[in-house]
């Protein structure tokens, strides 16, 4: 009487998947991967100014206070202290440019332009972070017969770069370590 006994590969599976997920996790922890954190600042209360009102400007301020800053504008009533520093929104632009267009003169791509000028300083007026420049740039094709969709589409990548330029100011705010 012959007798075989087979044995599920399937738990074997799960182990060696379970070993490669681990070996992956230690490879990624020792090359210093790691998730990023939020920001932490050299100063608790910023004021904002110059031109406060945009959409950049009120998003900064939204993410300034979402990571634990008191955030002072115009609006604002005024504090018994100043504020430990001035950030100046000196530009904050969008610009569409035409950059092709069809043998019949017609639009068939455009560019998306958003600049954004900052400069920060103490309430001391010492500069802390020079008058820097932000301009990012946005391809997309134009067709007269999708308008809507491409509104749409533009008004999307506007909202994307106003994101990725607060991204973008928080970091260099917290890359300031001392006033």
């Amino acid at each position: 009487m012959n007798t075989t006994i087979h044995l599920d590969p399937l738990p074997r599976r799960r182990v060696l998947r379970g070993l490669a997920s681990g070996l992956a996790a230690l490879g990624l922890a020792g090359c210093g991967f790691a998730l990023r954190k939020a920001p932490t600042f050299a100063f608790q209360t910023i004021r904002l100014q110059g031109n406060e009102g945009t959409a950049v400007a009120r998003e900064l301020r939204e993410a300034l206070q979402a990571n634990g800053l008191q955030v002072l504008t115009t609006a604002t009533a005024a504090p018994t202290q100043p504020a430990q520093v001035v950030f100046t929104v000196v530009t904050d632009q969008r610009e569409r440019a035409v950059v092709g267009q069809t043998a019949a003169g017609q639009v068939r791509e455009l560019q998306l332009r958003t600049r954004f000028v900052f400069r920060l300083r103490t309430a001391t007026e010492k500069t802390l972070i020079d008058e820097t420049e932000l301009l990012l740039e946005r391809d997309i094709s134009f067709t007269e017969t999708a308008v809507l969709s491409k509104d749409a589409e533009e008004a999307m990548l506007y909202r994307d770069m106003q994101g990725d330029i607060v991204q973008q100011v928080l970091r260099r705010l917290a890359a300031v370590k001392s006033l």
